[in-house]
């Protein structure tokens, strides 16, 4: 507004849509569309191949800093930008097959936590996820997703309330319980909670685990080096991590290259429970489809998955059950199939039943 305000002619849009739910996109395309007609030059920079179908005139393609091609939305395809994106074919639809849940593993009773600013940000939120399904938690950033994940592993104390994993509770425990009690958390702000940017990726891939055999032995608890150099190795080489070597400081890598990593350790261990955050924020489609399809080898492994993402596709194409959360508080839950339509309602507060 601020922007348009000052009759500007040329409008820079950086993943404008990142807060807003479907019907406002919708909204804000076609005010893009009444300032094109009325001359306004616009840049419009997004991952999200529907967008650049829906309202682009001409899409020019970046990879590794460079143009790799310009094409138009009547001769490009989803496939094929995704294709030049990453240099291969990429598989945009997740493979999965019909969840079965089985033992609940993940118990949020009556939460309630507040924010940094003392205020109410999560009120009486309740819901299980079992054994085998991914809970998908959707919502307009800002409702309260955010300081429910830091409450449930240990980063944000919550004021009443219980959250239990695989019947242990924890007690406004720190994020150490909830490792010891079989969880693993992708968090939503990998450069805070999820590395030590200084550290090598030796030691970032062990953050989790070393304090346990091989990495530390003997009573004194002397690290072993050369264990956690090739544990390293292995899940560079697992996780297709671009990196000169496992010695390289983890904040040198680029955004996607530091999530593959905090998600190869948090896969690296014997898992309950999966709590991810936004797991493919910043990253490029060709790692979303890898970090999509671990995702689901964990739930058919058994493990349980709490997903919160803004991305109301990656929520439609990963969860087996839906939650909708708006002003802190469950609003609705569907089932797999749910439309982007309904959804979007629930997002805004209104219930289309």
């Amino acid at each position: 507004m601020k922007a348009l305000y000052r009759n500007a002619q040329v409008l820079v849009l950086d993943e404008p849509t990142a807060v807003l739910t479907p019907l406002e996109v919708t909204h804000l395309f076609e005010t893009l569309r009444l300032l094109v007609a009325q001359g306004v030059s616009i840049i419009f920079i997004t991952h999200k191949l529907k967008e650049v179908q829906a309202v682009a005139d001409r899409i020019t393609v970046l990879r590794q800093g460079k143009v790799v091609g310009t094409t138009t939305p009547h001769e490009a395809t989803e496939a094929s930008l995704a294709a030049m994106m990453v240099g291969r074919t990429v598989l945009l639809q997740v493979d999965k097959t019909t969840a079965e849940p089985k033992q609940i593993v993940l118990d949020v009773s009556e939460l309630t936590v507040m924010n940094d600013r003392k205020g109410e940000a999560v009120h009486q939120v309740s819901f299980t996820v079992r054994a085998g399904e991914i809970l998908g938690i959707a919502g307009v950033e800002g409702n309260g997703q955010t300081e429910l994940i830091e409450a449930i592993t240990g980063l944000r104390e919550h004021v009443s309330g219980r959250v239990s994993v695989d019947g242990v509770e924890l007690r406004n425990a720190d994020a150490h319980a909830l490792i010891e009690a079989g969880g693993a958390h992708i968090p939503e702000n990998r450069q805070r909670y999820g590395m030590v940017a200084a550290y090598p990726l030796t030691c970032n891939l062990v953050l989790s685990t070393i304090e346990r055999a091989p990495f530390t032995q003997g009573v004194i608890g002397t690290l072993n080096e050369a264990a956690i150099a090739e544990h390293a190795r292995n899940l560079i080489h697992e996780f297709d991590v671009r990196t000169p070597d496992e010695k390289t400081a983890m904040g040198s890598l680029s955004g996607g290259n530091q999530q593959k990593t905090v998600v190869a350790r948090e896969f690296s261990r014997p898992i309950k429970l999966l709590i991810a955050a936004q797991p493919t924020r910043g990253v490029d489609v060709g790692s979303i489809e890898f970090i999509h399809k671990r995702i689901v080898a964990q739930r058919d492994a058994g493990v349980a998955v709490l997903l919160v993402s803004a991305e109301l596709d990656e929520i439609l194409s990963l969860s087996d059950r839906i939650l909708v959360m708006f002003k802190g508080q469950i609003v609705g839950e569907r089932e797999a199939g749910v439309t982007r339509e309904d959804l979007g309602l629930l997002m805004m507060g209104k219930d289309s039943r």
